[in-house]
This record gives C-alpha cells, structure tokens and sequence, in this order.
C-alpha cells in the first residue's frame, strides 16, 4: 500500500534540496534566465548532493539505493528553486536512468561509474524532433543496421548542454519501434547547431543536433540486441517531469498566498477577499492533487508495475495545472504579475513548456 510519510533519508534529502534551492538557487535563477548562463558553482553545489550516485548499483560506484519514489520528491523540491537549474543538474540522469533500465551489463560497467565522480559527466539524451504533432513513439529520425553499425539519420531539438557533450543518447526509429543509441558527440556525421531560442528556460543551453550517416557501434545500441522497453523509460521521464511542475507550481502558490496575504488595498489585504481566495484555495489543490498522482506513478514504477496509464494521465494533468496555476498567480499579483522584476511571469512561461518537454527529465 502507499505510505505518504518520507523515512529519515528522504527527510534528511529534502532538508539539503531545500537549503541549497532557498540559498543558492534563488539567489541566482534570476540572472541566470537574464543572462542565458547558470554560475557553475551553483550547478556543482547541487550535483555535490549526490541525487543520481544515491540510486546507482553499489557495484557501479554508486549507494545502491533506487527509488522513484525518492527521485520525484528530490525533483519537486529542486523544480521549487527553479526550472531550468533543476534540468541542467539532471541532464545525466537522462542516460544514467535508461542505462539502468535497459542498459547491458557492459554498458552499465563502462558508463555508471562515470556518474559517481565528483564532476558531472558531460552526457546528454535527445529525443524531441521539430516538427508538429511529435510523437515519441514514431520518430522520423532512423536507424538502420548496415553490418556491424548502425546507420543514423534526423533532426532532434532541446537536447540540454549538447555543445560540451562528449556522448548523447539518440532516440530513433528502427523497424517501427524507438530505440536509443549511444553516439560520441563527435562522431562523424553529428552536428550541433545554434542554441535554441525559446519562450522559457533561457537559462537551460538547449540545442539542435543534426544526424546524417552518423555510424556507431550495433553494441551502443542501448540493451543490445534486446533493445530497450522505451514504454518504461517515457514513463520515467514523466513521472520526472510531473514532480517539477509540481514544484514549480508550488512556488507559484506560495508566492502568491504570500503576496496577498502583504497586498492591502481598500484598507484590508486582498487575500480576504472571495475572488482571490478561491483561486489560491484552486491552485493549493491543484498542487496537492499532481503531487499524489506524481507519487502513485512513481510507486508503481518501484513495484515493477506498468504506469503507462498513470504517466500518460499525468502529463496531461500537469501540462494543464501548471499553465493554470501560473496564470493564477500572475493574476493575483495584477500588474505586477507582468514585470520581469517579479517571479510569476517566469513560471507561466516555463509551465507553458511542460507540453513540449518530453525526454528532458528522468527518475
């Protein structure tokens, strides 16, 4: 059955997540969407929590303790401090993960223990294409086997810190069903382009890459010749997704709750009056009600139960409340809702986002 209490690890992992996001990130999460760049001190500080090693196989390096569970609860307490420093500090979970799903014995031996070091490792995962109506189930980029390699040809978008990677996970089509496929980033035939220019997540470097004739090893195939379950791995990706826009909401909500209680007009706060009240009461459960299905979908991906279901009611679910509930809040503050100077107008554009986010998160 599900038990809604955190044990004294989870406890002790959020207690860290939530200094470091109050202390650090929001010191910063600001200037870095301003600037386009997140401090590297910042990026390090967080990574030294040591998240991704806490759920590695002891054999590999890491503590041998994975748990979805514990990856959602430490992913809504990060997104509570900012998106897009949440996405760059996960961004190895996005071949981390998949490698401990699906990943062969000698994939797992050659790359987990580079997700144990002190640094993060310069790994990436690309799955969006750009084109309308994307589905990650029928890509339009393509592998095909020619001999001992496999050929690789497409288009992919958002792949986060693709100019410093030295190895992406590529998803594509093979035969009518997606695999991935661990490519050097500077293997013959890959390119990565100029840095995508979006709506939010300004301070995430997100960038196009371009396969054409990329070749790579048939044993970089990710599972070999068993392939991959790549069911499993969306699931993971979001359920990881869902938790931040948990988080992101939250902090949505509280600033707002927070703003109306100081916000007097007509010689009371505007918090007392029904209207207002009603829409952080609104965002409160909307909140409240993502973070149990977040956590439903995330025990059963501990159960070894399919959460196919689970996630795809999910992501819908949040990809709505977390537009709604950074609308609200913009709403509540009036005018000040659209200056920059405030926090809410930047969590309206980044929950905008959650649509079009797949692949760019793991637990």
């Amino acid at each position: 059955m599900l038990d809604f209490r955190l044990d004294d690890e989870q406890k002790m992992l959020t207690d860290a997540i939530g200094r470091y996001a109050n202390e650090r990130v929001r010191q910063v999460y600001r200037d870095a969407e301003e600037d386009g760049r997140i401090p590297a001190d910042v990026v390090q500080a967080g990574w030294e929590i040591g998240v991704l090693p806490t759920g590695i196989p002891e054999q590999y390096g890491g503590f041998g303790d994975y748990s979805a569970v514990t990856g959602v609860i430490a992913a809504e307490e990060f997104a509570w401090g900012d998106l897009a420093i949440t996405l760059n500090l996960m961004v190895p979970n996005l071949v981390a993960i998949p490698l401990m799903l699906a990943g062969t014995e000698a994939q797992k031996t050659a790359y987990l223990p580079q997700f144990c070091d002190e640094a993060m490792p310069r790994m990436t995962a690309a799955l969006t294409e750009p084109r309308i109506q994307f589905n990650p189930y029928k890509l339009k980029t393509t592998a095909t086997l020619a001999g001992d390699s496999y050929e690789l040809n497409g288009m992919k978008t958002a792949v986060p810190l693709a100019d410093k990677a030295d190895l992406i996970l590529v998803y594509a089509d093979e035969g009518g069903k997606t695999q991935g496929f661990l490519i050097p980033a500077d293997a013959e035939g890959v390119t990565i382009g100029e840095r995508n220019q979006l709506m939010g997540l300004n301070a995430l470097p997100l960038y196009p890459v371009t396969l054409e004739n990329a070749r790579v090893p048939a044993e970089n195939r990710l599972g070999g010749e068993a392939g991959a379950n790549f069911g499993l791995i969306l699931n993971h990706s979001r359920v990881a997704l869902a938790a931040m826009a948990v988080g992101m909401a939250r902090a949505g909500y509280e600033y707002a709750r927070d703003y109306a209680k100081v916000r007097v007009q007509f010689d009371e706060p505007i918090a007392h009056r029904q209207s207002i009240a009603f829409m952080l009461a609104e965002m409160a459960t909307d909140v409240d009600e993502a973070r149990l299905m977040v956590w439903e979908a995330a025990w059963l991906l501990d159960q070894g139960q399919d959460a196919t279901r689970e996630a795809a009611v999910l992501k819908r679910h949040v990809d709505e409340m977390a537009v709604r509930t950074g609308d609200r809040a913009v709403q509540i503050l009036g005018g000040y809702g659209y200056i920059r100077e405030y926090p809410v107008e930047l969590w309206l554009r980044n929950g905008r986002g959650f649509a079009s986010f797949d692949g760019l998160a793991m637990v």
